[in-house]
């Protein structure tokens, strides 16, 4: 700091000036501002290390298959299955404490695979098999028609697999020498009023499967039928059909078959590992692709051995 006199002729006066005051206190407040600045900042807590510290504790471990805990990635991607990877935090972030037994299912697995929780009770267990199965008739209501004579087809009144019949309906009729003499017989014992041999000339038209009305026909006609009309047995379809008009059949000749569909059958295939599931009387239920809304219900009758 410089302090200069002046005087002059009037009168001596003192003059003070000041330089370089102003920049010298600038330069000294910069260098107090920077002390206390270093000061104050050794005591505040350092924002950037705690972002990063927080940065690290929310990075997940690795990335994990929602299906498959064993199929892990260091990055997102997606399961063999197709399924979006799901990050893995480590348990430092369960907020539950969890105990022996304890299965913990993550919040996005819930959601993706539509879980839902219940009471856990003693009850018995019941296993439900779906598989493929062929509807088909039941054996039991299936009739084979043999002849009980030889003799030649002379008229058919069914034409193929598949007509429907009703019980009592005609099926064929029959030319036999056989059955002509059987009702030579019958006549032959009429007429000698014998009921002893009448009754084993009945007899034998029955056996050889004559219709009844045929032989009250006679009886009231005494009058012999060459060709025999035969009916059919029970309502149902014709399953198999082996005969036409002019075939000659014996005894051994299947001619045809007749199945009643009041009642079906559903032929089921299982997996051998499911086959100890399957009892007799176990309840079961059938749907049909075209009927879907539709549900006929049933049980097993039957498993077979192989």
């Amino acid at each position: 700091m410089t302090i200069t006199k002046h005087t002059n002729d009037s009168a001596e006066r003192p003059v003070v000036k000041i330089r370089h005051i102003t920049l010298t206190g600038i330069i000294l407040g910069l260098v107090f501002g920077v002390i206390i600045t270093l000061a104050l900042t050794s005591f505040l807590p350092s924002t950037t290390s705690v972002s990063d510290n927080e940065t690290e504790e929310n990075k997940p471990l690795y990335w994990v298959a929602p299906m498959d805990a064993n199929f892990r990635r260091d990055q997102p991607g997606q399961s063999p299955m197709g399924m979006d990877l799901i990050p893995y935090y480590g348990s430092q972030n369960n907020t539950i404490d969890e105990g022996a037994g304890t299965i913990k299912i993550s919040p996005s697995v819930i959601n993706n695979l539509g879980v839902r929780t219940t009471t856990a009770t003693y009850s018995p267990l019941k296993t439900t098999i779906e598989t493929v199965g062929y509807v088909t008739y039941d054996e039991d209501k299936l009739v084979h028609i043999h002849p009980r004579i030889a003799g030649w087809v002379e008229k058919l009144y069914i034409n193929a697999i598949g007509d429907p019949v009703t019980k009592g309906q005609a099926l064929y009729d029959i030319y036999s020498p056989e059955l002509v003499n059987a009702q030579e017989e019958l006549l032959l014992a009429l007429d000698r009023k014998n009921k002893r041999l009448i009754t084993a000339a009945e007899n034998r038209l029955i056996a050889l499967q004559i219709p009844q009305k045929a032989i009250n026909s006679l009886k009231r006609d005494k009058k012999v039928q060459l060709n025999v009309t035969f009916y059919a047995p029970q309502n149902g379809v014709v399953e198999s059909l082996f005969i036409r008009e002019g075939f000659y059949v014996k005894p051994e000749t299947m001619m045809l078959s007749i199945v009643d569909l009041t009642q079906v059958w559903v032929k089921a295939e299982v997996f051998e590992r499911d086959v100890f599931k399957v009892v007799m009387g176990d309840s079961a239920s059938m749907r049909l692709d075209y009927l879907p809304s539709k549900q006929w219900s049933g049980k097993v009758e039957h498993v077979h051995p192989m």
